[in-house]
């Protein structure tokens, strides 16, 4: 399970709302890049992004401050807020942006939320934002009629694969998520789900953790002090990666990457210094045993076995995060290597410079 930790934008400055009511707009930290610094030097790898005036005005506000953050800070950003039209989901794909979030979008434009899907794939996700069961929309200015499954539902048949699911009555509370709601929409859909909304303590990631949920985002308990940003990375990371929701979801999660053959190539790299560290093979088990374990797996095609790298020579890797390219037929894994990852002893497998 990965953390997120939230900047949500509101006239230039990093605030916090409480159930996302802007009279309630409280100022928590000075410059948005300096906070973004100051989470990445806690070991976040993710960051998550909020345009609140965006998101009410139906267009991006905040756009050039997020922009900063995107190309500067050296972490993950996923943005969401105002972002109803394509040049706006290019523009903040095309600087850096890891990922962009749909929110009213979903409840009033489906085919815009399916065109984007076509053009990028898992590098949109959309909010599913409920307040009493209920979908909201405009920055949760408006209530909708729609139920918040039947939502994520209708978004996973578009082909979504990330839902962030915010209860508007938990956010900005630190009262703990809802678990039961969150629990419900994770059974229901096979998305990645992210939880938002009333994270306090180290015991409410433990929770969403067991829920088998892939991620989830905190806030105000980072600015309050009452959740410590490092010790909720290390204790995700302890966790031994994300635990499957179901044998029958996970099994539809895996299928898509062996749609054209057993095996698929996967490029592992060092997360600190980007160095691509070799290229090995994982079938359908081998990927399985990864994202679960927290460990890399592979498949030799020499052997015609699995290994787990490091269960003999000690020099292990630890999974950072797992990435598909945009036909699903490649993985980029990036690992907390300890020790070389060569059998030569070589740091990297690509020492043999033939070019360059």
């Amino acid at each position: 399970m990965i953390v997120l930790p939230a900047i949500d934008l509101h006239e230039g400055k990093c605030v916090r709302l409480f159930q996302g009511d802007y009279a309630t707009a409280e100022v928590v930290a000075g410059d948005p890049m300096e906070t973004a610094r100051g989470f990445a030097e806690a070991g976040a790898h993710w960051l998550h992004m909020v345009d609140l005036d965006g998101a009410k005005a139906g267009e991006p506000v905040n756009q050039p401050r997020i922009l900063e953050v995107i190309r500067a800070s050296g972490m993950k950003v996923e943005v969401g807020g105002g972002i109803r039209a394509m040049k706006d989901v290019a523009g903040y794909l095309d600087a850096g942006a890891a990922r962009v979030i749909l929110g009213s979008a979903a409840l009033r434009d489906p085919d815009f939320v399916r065109q984007a899907v076509k053009e990028y794939g898992g590098r949109i996700a959309v909010g599913v934002d409920a307040l009493d069961g209920m979908a909201a929309a405009q920055g949760w200015t408006e209530q909708s009629q729609v139920n918040y499954i039947d939502l994520a539902r209708r978004m996973e048949d578009l082909g979504v694969q990330y839902i962030i699911c915010t209860d508007i009555q938990k956010d900005g509370t630190q009262a703990g998520p809802n678990l039961e709601m969150l629990d419900r929409l994770n059974r229901s859909v096979g998305c990645n789900v992210i939880a938002s909304g009333g994270v306090s303590s180290l015991l409410d990631l433990i929770a969403l953790y067991e829920l088998g949920l892939y991620g989830t985002i905190a806030g105000k308990a980072l600015y309050a002090g009452t959740l410590d940003l490092r010790a909720a990375v290390t204790a995700c990371h302890k966790f031994g990666g994300r635990k499957p929701k179901t044998e029958a979801a996970l099994k539809d999660e895996l299928d898509r990457f062996f749609r054209k053959g057993e095996l698929v190539p996967a490029i592992v790299q060092d997360h600190r210094t980007n160095q691509v560290l070799t290229l090995a093979y994982m079938n359908a088990e081998a990927l399985r045993r990864t994202l679960e374990t927290g460990s890399t797996w592979f498949y030799s095609r020499s052997r015609k076995t699995l290994w787990n790298k490091g269960e003999t020579s000690g020099n292990t890797q630890r999974v950072v995060s797992v990435a598909a390219d945009c036909d699903d037929d490649a993985l980029l894994v990036r690992v907390e290597p300890k020790g070389p990852a060569c059998h030569t002893g070589k740091t990297s497998c690509f020492f043999k410079e033939i070019y360059g």
